[in-house]
């Protein structure tokens, strides 16, 4: 059983026993309001025997009398008059049956609710964890298989595609820089792409951006003029040809793109005082 599994049941049990404990037991009116009127009515009967006293001593003329036993039996009414809020709950006799269908039928009907409006898969932790990590192994297998499926559908461009950016992730560059090429009808319709085949073509060769891979950029700049990557390639590709000019328009027009203060900023910015400098 997992965690949600422990909270329901707990939430249930909590629920169950605040709804089935009146059933259970029984409600019977409270006699905080009936003590309240016997005091006033004992309070009425000590004023009133004073009243008498102090007539029968002469202390107290008879419509004085009259007035101040009149002002008593109205406050009297006052007090013991029964408002809403006064009145008592009404009580009731357990009901035990009603209080086991109720804790019979919870659990059921909140096991439904969920069958019709949650997640079962949820609650088994199998099917929750987190997929195991592939090995080397594995990943190597699914690429070449891939590959194989590639030889006898030489025209599948997005597969080419997803093979060229396996091929980059693992490191084999010749082989992704092949992998693009077989996949030019949607390179060539993509700046990203076309500064992402320019890069894995320098890695290749290990010589840089010259010859083709700066062709590729400077076709990605005529497809979006503010492309990142283009203009980071296209200005490298500049300061290894010594046209520092170039280099530095390509890499001021990127400054705008990249966060102030970042490890970018401060390269592009760095790259840019050298070949202004001329070195």
């Amino acid at each position: 059983m997992n965690q949600f599994a422990i909270f329901a049941t707990l939430l249930i049990v909590l629920v169950a026993g605040i709804l089935l404990t009146p059933l259970w037991l029984g409600r019977r009116p409270s006699g905080h309001k009936l003590d309240r009127r016997e005091t006033n009515l004992g309070i009425f009967r000590d004023q009133l025997a004073e009243l008498e006293k102090e007539k029968i001593e002469g202390s107290l003329a008879e419509a004085d009398f009259e007035q101040a036993k009149s002002e008593l039996k109205r406050r009297l009414l006052e007090e013991t008059a029964p408002t809403g809020t006064d009145a008592a709950p009404a009580s009731h006799a357990p009901s035990r049956k009603t209080a086991i269908a109720i804790l019979l039928l919870l659990p059921l009907l909140s096991l439904l609710g969920y069958g019709l409006l949650g997640n079962l898969r949820a609650l088994d932790p199998t099917q929750t964890g987190a997929a195991p990590k592939m090995t080397p192994e594995q990943i190597n297998a699914m690429v070449n298989k891939l590959a194989e499926r590639l030889q006898a559908n030489p025209g599948d461009q997005k597969g080419w595609l997803m093979l060229a950016r396996s091929y980059r992730t693992m490191g084999r560059y010749d082989e992704a820089a092949q992998a693009y090429g077989k996949a030019e009808t949607l390179v060539n319709a993509d700046p990203d792409l076309l500064a992402t085949y320019a890069e894995t073509l320098g890695l290749a060769s290990g010589k840089g951006l010259a010859g083709k891979p700066r062709q590729l950029v400077e076709r990605a700049l005529k497809l979006d003029p503010n492309n990142a990557h283009s203009l980071y390639l296209a200005g490298a590709a500049a300061m290894e040809a010594g046209d520092n000019k170039q280099g530095i328009a390509y890499w001021e027009a990127l400054l705008p793109q990249v966060e102030p203060g970042s490890d970018i900023d401060q390269m592009l910015r760095s790259g840019i005082d050298k070949m202004k400098q001329g070195k």
